[in-house]
């Protein structure tokens, strides 16, 4: 489920023409699972079970990867602060799952070096055993000093011997910590280097998953139809108990088409709730209230601070704040990310960067590049997201576990025997999302006695298959694909925004004229009409957001809303009065919940 910018809460144009996502869905209004959200972890339960040959259905009432998804501190790590809480099976499966994204999706995850800068040598060595030993975490977060983040680096290491894709940690003095970082507070005593990763992409890596997914359950031309079926813009209303009348069996639930309000019936033998921070709202709109989660806000900014960037030296800086929080600075391409808070979050309201917390990422740069002046008018983009964390009652945010875990409700309780079985998730991180599905799926084959056929752990996703080893490979590929009419930054910039499926991006682009947009150099017309025909395309925004990295970035103009509404009109039907409409759509969410001002903007 998305956040609040979904148009179940903000005024959107009506669609003329039924989508085929939602058509495909209404053709044949039953499968034997349905996977109710559309965020990375349910995304990948609908892959691994479509790979399985599961009759399997997906939907999600805003866009894919619209909430805690696409918020995240764009990292694939394993969490060495976790190590603390004692959660060592988090900690070992993070890290294993990290060196094997690496390899299955080499497009969007790569290594990232992290430092971290330490003020202290002995602060926490009594805290955080205590905490571990006592299991209680309440309290105000300790300094973690140079003695407990070189044990933990130690243990991190040991975690990626198997498959290890990764260098060794290093611990430098501070003198050496200087020299590579010279921006650093001149008091540092030492720095601590390691690897993790980063995902610069993470919504189009969730468009991949759902596309190897589609393409698993891809049985045209026989008699059955597609074995996996996904929309979004597509909201569960509620349940009955109500079984499916060819069967007997599973349940029936309403569905609500966001983008024109049309409804109908769907039915499921088991239903898999992963709507993150929803999913107690989900349950109760099946009739099935709990009370599981307990999700946090996080807030991020996006900077245009060359200074700042040149100050990072290429690195993601990682480290706990006066308060103890863990932070970080993270230079992402020509921008800087900053991030995160973690305070308790009420889903009722909308989950936005505030002024508080923009004073704190202020203070969190200060507190390590001292001499570096931060102003708002550098930052071009703010998100904000709620962490689908677990119900906690007093412990602290940050020490809440982001393990996961899997609540069954068996059919039976309240209708009489009838009703879908319900696998409600609670907790999961991007780091894990493949085990994750991998469990959850495990558990529903088990549900419909079905055996599974298919791993994923060595299965590349998407544009991960073949991509190029190394910078020569990227260069000869790009060599490869350049035509007069497409120079070598284009041809990169596909490469870079779909991986090795951009040969498909390609074909589609030659297969007739076609332009670049006058207001930005990295898309063009038949580029957008791919995105309309393949990618679910709902609302202008999606595009600037999710398909695209254009917002983030702080590229977005009134000249590109304009042009981008323009082209997409044609294969999405919208006419004049819709056109003006996805346009103020688009301002309203820019400027509400990404705070890009929209004064400058035409409509």
């Amino acid at each position: 489920m998305g956040p609040k910018d979904s148009p179940a809460r903000t005024a959107a144009p009506q669609q003329e023409t039924e989508r085929a996502s939602v058509h495909n869905l209404r053709l044949r209004p039953h499968a034997k699972v349905l996977v109710v959200g559309g965020g990375i972890n349910g995304v990948g339960t609908f892959r691994d079970l479509a790979l399985q040959g599961v009759d399997v259905a997906l939907v999600e009432r805003g866009d894919y990867c619209q909430g805690a998804s696409g918020a995240s501190s764009h990292m694939i790590h394993g969490g060495i602060r976790y190590l603390e809480n004692g959660e060592f099976r988090l900690v070992r499966e993070s890290v294993v799952e990290r060196n094997r994204l690496l390899r299955i999706a080499p497009h969007y995850v790569k290594p990232l070096q992290t430092t971290i800068p330490i003020f202290s040598t002995f602060s926490g060595v009594l805290a955080a055993p205590l905490r571990f030993l006592t299991h209680k975490r309440q309290g105000r977060p300790r300094e973690r000093g140079a003695f407990l983040i070189k044990l933990g680096l130690s243990l991190y290491d040991s975690f990626s011997r198997d498959g290890g894709t990764v260098p060794r940690h290093k611990f430098l003095g501070r003198e050496r910590a200087l020299a590579e970082l010279p921006d650093l507070r001149p008091d540092v005593k030492f720095a601590a280097t390691y690897f993790d990763a980063s995902v610069h992409n993470p919504e189009r890596l969730t468009l991949d998953v759902l596309q190897d997914g589609e393409k698993a359950g891809d049985t045209s031309g026989s008699s059955q139809g597609n074995t996996a079926r996904a929309s979004n813009y597509l909201s569960l209303t509620s349940m009955t108990g109500v079984p499916n009348r060819g069967t007997g069996k599973g349940g029936t639930v309403r569905l609500r088409d966001e983008l024109t309000g049309e409804e109908f019936d769907f039915t499921a033998d088991v239903i898999v709730n992963t709507t993150g921070a929803w999913v107690d709202l989900t349950n109760e709109s099946m009739g099935t209230p709990s009370a599981f989660m307990g999700g946090t806000k996080g807030s991020h900014i996006v900077l245009d601070h060359p200074e700042l960037l040149a100050a990072c030296r290429g690195r993601e800086i990682f480290f706990e704040h006066t308060d103890g929080r863990i932070v970080l600075i993270y230079p992402m391409g020509d921008r800087v990310l900053v991030g995160t808070t973690d305070v308790d979050a009420d889903i009722a309201k909308d989950a936005v960067c505030t002024d508080e917390e923009i004073e704190y990422f202020f203070d969190l740069i200060g507190h390590v590049f001292p001499d570096i002046a931060v102003t708002r008018e550098q930052i071009v983009y703010t998100f904000s997201g709620v962490r689908p964390l677990p119900r906690h009652d007093a412990t602290q945010p940050g020490f809440v576990s982001r393990d996961y875990r899997i609540e069954r409700r068996q059919p039976g309780s309240n209708d009489g025997g009838a009703g879908a079985v319900v696998l409600s998730l609670v907790g999961g991180k991007w780091t894990t999302f493949r085990a994750l599905a991998e469990h959850l799926t495990n558990d529903v084959l088990a549900e419909l006695g079905i055996q599974r056929k298919v791993s994923t752990a060595q299965l590349a996703i998407g544009g991960g298959a073949g991509f190029p080893a190394d910078e020569a490979g990227v260069q000869k590929w790009i060599k490869q694909h350049m035509t007069p009419g497409r120079d070598a930054d284009r041809t990169a910039g596909l490469l870079t925004r779909y991986g090795t499926r951009a040969e498909a991006v390609i074909a589609y682009l030659d297969g007739g004229p076609d332009r670049l947009l006058h207001s930005t150099r990295e898309l063009s017309v038949r580029e957008l009409e791919f995105m309309a025909a393949h990618e679910q395309v709902g609302h202008l925004v999606d595009v600037l957001i999710r398909r695209t990295s254009l917002a983030f970035r702080g590229l977005v103009t009134g000249e590109l809303l304009n042009e981008v509404a323009d082209i997409l009109a044609v294969p999405l039907g919208w006419d004049f009065a819709a056109r003006a409409a996805e346009i103020q759509h688009a301002q309203d969410v820019l400027q509400r919940f990404h705070r890009v001002e929209t004064h400058s903007l035409v409509a």
